[in-house]
Parts: C-alpha cells; sequence; structure tokens
C-alpha cells in the first residue's frame, strides 16, 4: 500500500509541475517531511536523487554518502512524477493564464504557510 502512496505523491507533484511549473521538491519535500516524517535531510535527499537523471546527480551523491537518501522511495515517487507531468502539463495548456497565476501563488501561500506555523 505504501507503494501506491509513494507513486500516487510523485504523480501530484509531476501533474503540478507540468501545471505551474514548480520543482516537484517545492511538493515532495513538505509531504515527505509531514506526512512521512522523514527528516528534512533525508526528504530533500531523496527529492534530489529522484530527480538525478540529469538534474542534481553531485548533489544527491552527496546526500546518499551522509545517509540521507531513501533509493526505493526515490525510484517509486519518480514513476508517479514521470506521468503527472504529462498530465499536469496537458492541462495548463487549456487554463487562463490569470487561473494558472492564482493557482500557483495560492498553493506557495499553502506550503509557506505551513512550513512556517508548523
Amino acid at each position: 500500500m505504501i507503494i501506491i502512496i509513494y507513486i500516487l505523491l510523485g504523480l501530484f507533484a509531476g501533474a503540478l509541475s507540468g501545471l505551474i511549473g514548480i520543482g516537484g521538491g517545492v511538493i515532495i519535500v513538505p509531504v515527505l517531511v509531514f506526512l512521512f516524517g522523514f527528516s528534512q535531510q533525508m526528504a530533500q535527499g531523496t527529492t534530489i536523487a529522484l530527480m538525478v537523471p540529469p538534474i542534481g546527480i553531485l548533489a544527491a551523491w552527496t546526500y546518499y554518502q551522509k545517509g540521507y537518501v531513501d533509493v526505493k522511495v526515490a525510484s517509486l515517487v519518480c514513476l508517479g512524477f514521470v506521468a503527472g507531468g504529462l498530465v499536469g502539463a496537458k492541462f495548463a495548456t487549456g487554463l487562463p493564464s490569470v487561473l494558472l497565476e492564482k493557482i500557483f501563488g495560492g498553493i506557495l501561500l499553502v506550503i509557506a504557510l505551513k512550513m512556517l506555523f508548523r
């Protein structure tokens, strides 16, 4: 069951990335910290690792060497992220710019408030 949840996280983050152009880490890191109880370092290292090909390979290697990468989770979330990115991009291209700006700002605001007032 947890495998499906990690893949769904990737799908959701990929869809938002395709929809509003934010990096997956804006979604994935907070979810791994708040929902799955990861440390900030483990969440960041795992998120960077899922984006390795080709982004972040040296940063991911640094986190991995310190023990802050869950390779299995990074791989599973990556599967969902690829499909989600396509879905989000297809949806976003049909929305008006003003609506996309509001969605983008709202998502960033919710994340910022959650991070500030945890």
